[in-house]
């Protein structure tokens, strides 16, 4: 049985698009009512993109002869009804089920169904297998969808189901290259079913590659390559009439140029017995493009399998097995002592792993957009002051973190410490065109770097990338840069995550500069490097400084300092972007409270690099935050830019707010928004700090928002959808476990923020299980942890370790 989270209803169905598919493969979402939607998997953004024909049927007959058949969907929502020609809804003109019920947690959805006038009840399972530490198993380009029919009669039922999917090789919603598409029959060891090509796209085109549609472990499989070609809607009428008539399916001749796979399975179920049709989806489309060139850079999920029909049958006799694994691992984590919509955030979130942000190139290398716009990725380049913020990939795939971590260093990272915070592809020949470097982004990648070696214990990796990393840091201190009189104190000109420049101390990017002051003095110490007492000399004289004269009381602000001229500036710190005029900046924060001030502190607390500043002035920020930016109904409120919240009864954070008045005539461009990747890390912060009944209100407040009405639960949107920063979901995770992991010394230690936490959930990268505080008793699920030492809070109890 699966484990459930949420259960939608009604209205609530009207935007759910849950993202099936793998790491790095593009995916289809199932929508709240069991129809397919956002067909993604052609190497790029697909809001809105569907066949033409995609949908799954069932018909039922009874010994007395009578027949009902219907559409595996639930009801239209009423915003569907109207359009010019009617309804535009997909599969509008098909009988479907009165009621459903959408029940899931990441990455399973179970989608019941149930209609008094068929005799029996449905329910849709479909999922994507997904277990942390095995980023293989979980990268598979599938979908599953399992329909469970249970006969609700007093006699035997004959039972089919039958999936049809129009061959839209070519013509994916940006493009209509189609000409030459052709299906042809298939069968594997357990799979039957039907391979989708093309032969008329181009093999170097974005769009070549092949669809396979299969049940498996069928009783009587019946199939067509192709529908009838007729006017006036009459294919989709010969098909409904050759499916009804007896529940198998017979082949017609077709010579459309986008012709209609269909599979159907044909059994018996016996009075109140319950049986499974295992549909599988797959893909393969291996010509993906360098971010927005038109270099060829190919897809790692691609070079495993021939096509589409291959990756279906080896995955196949694996699914079982990848079930229990991902079912395990669910388990495992909503079973813990956590509160609801923290699960909810971290598991939801995980869903970008498998959207378009995010693909892998044929060496294995992870890479991501920011976020995904409906037909386009938006922002390129692993963008490093956005993936600064997720952590989902160090506790989970942490061979996904150390490849990002690898990319930054030893490809983004010039020979002067510059890292261009957007990498270029090809890597060979295009790594450092950005050649602009990001304050926050390079220096929150030495936090990650320290938080990652830890996390793993990989020496090897440290030292490789660490000769880079040192001038990584050293770039801080570079005439005209950010350092440059070296006193621990960032004054130069910062570009920086709101797409603009900062000019003066700031609190946000000083905070990230003494979290990775902390980073690159552990770091050094430990490679013998005389680097650590610079390190600390500045950490502690740039600490003090900002405690002193940035803190107002309530909360840290921005001390505006100009440059003198132009070309005090050192070269690659500025971007097009921010203030044309450096010398009179305009966008700048100033005496702004800024939602994410202390996210350096924040990182450093789930790094466990200590306290960089005062702690009752953190408290008092963190509080002022609360009061000055939050908000109950945003009736009143008055955004220039992008809304992300609406309406009276939603809450949330702002950007920014200015208490004490002196707002600059033009702040920095996001002040007015609310985006949830920063109100995530503030509710780290918060629970972090003590304040955890604060921390988790602002979780709940987002994850009300995400209701499956308003907007889709497994979509929290920012410059995109599926946006990378929200994956800070995860860090509330660690905060409220109050876990760590040394992987040097082998200690792991618990200190849980809530009462009454008896089972924890934990995972390191590279391993993941649980701990019963009652019991004691440390259990390792999948993968391996070195553990020497085990604490709860203080202290040293026994391992008891399964």
């Amino acid at each position: 049985m699966w484990p459930i989270l949420r259960t939608y209803t009604g209205r609530n169905l009207r935007r759910i698009a849950l993202p099936l598919g793998g790491i790095g493969t593009g995916t289809v979402s199932l929508g709240g009512r069991g129809n397919l939607r956002d067909w993604e998997i052609v190497n790029r953004p697909a809001k809105g993109f569907r066949p033409g024909t995609a949908f799954f049927a069932l018909r039922t007959e009874s010994p007395d002869g009578a027949v009902s058949a219907r559409a595996v969907e639930g009801p239209l929502d009423l915003s569907e009804y109207e359009g010019a020609h009617g309804s535009g809804a997909q599969n509008h003109g098909l009988p479907r089920f009165r009621e459903a019920t959408f029940a899931t947690t990441y990455p399973f959805a179970r989608l019941e169904l149930h209609d008094d006038d068929v005799p029996v009840d449905v329910a849709l399972e479909a999922f994507n297998p997904l277990i942390p530490t095995d980023v293989e198993a979980s990268s598979w380009p599938v979908a599953v969808l399992r329909f469970v029919v249970t006969n609700r009669s007093s006699s035997s039922m004959e039972v089919s189901l039958a999936g049809a999917l129009e061959n839209f090789i070519g013509r994916d919603g940006t493009s209509d290259v189609a000409a030459g598409n052709y299906n042809t029959a298939a069968d594997g060891e357990s799979a039957r079913g039907v391979l989708l090509r093309s032969r008329g796209v181009d093999p170097a085109a974005e769009q070549f590659g092949s669809i396979a549609l299969a049940v498996l472990d069928g009783f009587d499989v019946t199939r067509r390559t192709g529908w009838a070609d007729r006017t006036w809607g009459d294919s989709l009428l010969d098909f409904w009439d050759d499916f009804t008539a007896d529940g198998r399916l017979d082949e017609r001749v077709s010579e459309s140029a986008t012709p209609v796979a269909s599979v159907a399975d044909r059994r018996t179920i016996a009075a109140g017995a319950t049986s499974r049709f295992t549909f599988v989806l797959a893909w393969h489309f291996p010509n993906r493009r360098a971010w927005e060139k038109p270099d060829l850079v190919g897809n790692y999920y691609t070079t495993l399998h021939d096509d589409a029909w291959t990756a279906l049958c080896r995955f196949a006799p694996q699914l079982d097995a990848l079930e229990r694994e991902t079912v395990a691992f669910v388990n495992d984590f909503v079973s813990s002592d956590l509160p609801l919509e923290v699960r909810e955030a971290a598991l939801f979130n995980l869903s970008t792993l498998r959207t378009q942000t995010v693909f892998r190139t044929p060496d294995g290398r992870f890479f991501g957009w920011e976020g995904c716009s409906d037909h386009v990725g938006s922002c390129f380049g692993n963008c490093t002051h956005v993936w600064n913020y997720e952590q989902a990939t160090p506790f989970l795939f942490g061979e996904i973190a150390r490849s990002l971590r690898e990319v930054e260093f030893a490809h983004a990272t010039d020979d002067a410490g510059l890292m261009s915070f957007r990498v270029g592809l090809p890597l060979s020949s295009s790594a450092r065109d950005w050649r602009v470097a990001a304050a926050d982004g390079q220096l929150g990648c030495l936090v990650k770097l320290y938080r990652d070696w830890r996390l793993s214990g990989d020496d090897e990796m440290l030292r490789s990338l660490w000769p880079a990393a040192r001038r990584a840091l050293e770039f801080c201190w570079i005439p005209g840069g950010w350092d440059a009189d070296r006193d621990g104190v960032m004054e130069g000109c910062q570009h920086n995550t709101m797409d603009v420049e900062y000019y003066g101390p700031n609190p946000q990017m000083q905070s990230w500069y003494l979290a990775a002051l902390r980073a690159c003095e552990e770091m050094a110490a430990y490679l013998g490097d005389d680097l650590a007492v610079e390190c600390r000399k500045l950490f502690a004289q740039g600490s003090t400084w900002m405690d002193e004269q940035l803190f107002n009381g309530e909360y840290y602000r921005h001390e505006i300092r100009p440059p003198a001229s132009v070309d005090e500036v050192a070269a690659g710190l500025r971007e097009t972007m921010g203030a044309e005029v450096p010398t009179d900046p305009v966008l700048q924060l100033g005496d702004g409270c800024l939602v994410d001030q202390l996210v350096g502190q924040h990182l450093a607390r789930l790094t466990q690099l200590g306290t960089l500043l005062d702690e009752d002035h953190v408290a008092t920020t963190l509080r002022s935050i609360l009061l000055h930016n939050g908000l109950d109904g945003f009736a009143g409120h008055f955004n220039h830019m992008r809304s992300y919240v609406l309406g009276d009864d939603e809450s949330a954070v702002l950007m920014c707010s200015y208490p004490r008045g002196n707002r600059p005539e033009r702040p920095f461009p996001y002040f007015t928004e609310v985006m949830t990747g920063f109100e995530h890390i503030l509710a780290v912060g918060l629970i972090t700090e003590g304040l955890v009944d604060e921390g988790l209100q602002v979780i709940a407040n987002i994850r009300r928002r995400y209701d499956g009405e308003r907007r889709n639960p497994y979509d929290e949107a920012e410059c995109g959808h599926h946006y990378a920063r929200a994956m800070a979901s995860w860090g509330a995770v660690i905060a409220l476990t109050g876990f760590d992991y040394n992987a040097q010394t082998g200690t792991m230690r618990f200190a849980p923020r809530l009462p009454d936490t008896h089972q924890i959930f934990w995972s390191t990268g590279n391993a993941f299980g649980t701990f019963n505080t009652t019991t004691r008793t440390l259990t390792t699920r999948r993968g391996h942890a070195h553990i020497t030492s085990l604490y709860l809070h203080d202290e040293e109890i026994p391992l008891h370790h399964t």
